[in-house]
């Protein structure tokens, strides 16, 4: 039986007449990762800062654990927003024992243990200034695992990392949720990598919740489809309309078509794009990413 462990109910912000949240609702069932992409300005960030309580509500209510609060949070949760905090002058090891004492926790352990958790143990005694972005988002993380969350939310944790770190990132959120139950709320611009850890996304654009859907009906609704591009893609698509009477299609960023239909004809959709005379410059049978069903919800142009 799953538990709804964070709701967030009717949220709104707003800062003056601009409302950068709008009746925002969104509920996460303990042990998910969920994903909350939208386009720069959607309110992603301001919606993780009411949660923390470092920004007021305009409206609505938040639960955590079943509890009622507004922006109110306890030791069972922990957030990393937008940079980490730490003070750059200080090791590794200080800034972890310095969070560590003003959470209460007695164990020096914690320290060596969670720096070598997020791939610092060779760095432990370098100041934070010394440290590339990537390594101090790391950092961050170990600092918001100090006290063992339940629920944690991090805003854009894989910004500045290489491909490697990415990865290494990946496994251990994973292995969080899966071992030992973490409830994740992440946000991040590259949705390829969101699209390899979360297990549910909630697509924001406006404020507004614009859908929110699991890993498997992303699956689904990620339906097969042929993706074209040509010489002249608009032409292309009128073409197609007219000779074919095609109709279940959407074009990307004004360069790629993708056609959700003729699947099993597609030696006379290529043919009839040749016999016109335009070039084909790519034609393959494939699924939709992640990222272009995100597109295709908050409108690819706009983004």
């Amino acid at each position: 039986m799953t538990t709804t462990i964070i709701k967030l109910n009717n949220l709104t912000k707003r800062y003056g007449k601009a409302t950068v949240v709008d009746n925002f609702n969104l509920e996460v069932e303990q042990g998910s990762i969920c994903g909350l992409i939208g386009p720069n300005g959607a309110g992603k960030t301001t919606i993780m800062k009411m949660m923390a309580g470092l920004t007021n509500t305009s409206g609505g209510t938040m639960e955590f654990f079943g509890q009622k609060g507004n922006g109110i949070t306890s030791s069972r949760m922990s957030f990393m927003i937008e940079n980490p905090m730490m003070d750059i002058n200080m090791t590794a090891r200080q800034n972890m024992d310095y969070i560590r004492i003003l959470k209460g926790i007695a164990d020096p352990k914690k320290t060596e243990e969670l720096l070598k958790f997020v791939g610092l143990s060779d760095v432990i005694d370098k100041k934070a200034k010394t440290f590339s972005l990537g390594m101090r988002q790391r950092l961050g993380i170990a600092m918001a695992l100090l006290s063992d969350p339940e629920i944690l939310v991090l805003d854009e944790p894989v910004n500045g990392l290489d491909p490697e770190g990415m990865v290494d990132v990946r496994l251990m959120l994973k292995k969080l949720s899966d071992e030992r139950n973490v409830t994740i709320l992440i946000s991040s611009h590259l949705l390829s990598e969101l699209s390899e850890l979360c297990t549910e996304y909630a697509i924001i654009n406006g404020g507004r919740l614009v859908e929110k859907i699991s890993a498997e009906e992303l699956l689904v609704k990620c339906e097969n489809h042929i993706a074209i591009r040509t010489d002249n893609i608009n032409r292309t698509v009128a073409l197609l309309e007219e000779k074919l009477h095609i109709k279940n299609y959407k074009v990307y960023r004004d360069e790629e078509l993708h056609i959700f239909e003729q699947l099993d004809d597609i030696a006379l959709v290529s043919k009839t794009i040749t016999d016109a005379g335009f070039t084909i410059l790519k034609f393959v049978c494939e699924g939709a990413s992640l990222e272009e069903y995100y597109l295709s919800k908050v409108g690819g142009n706009n983004v």
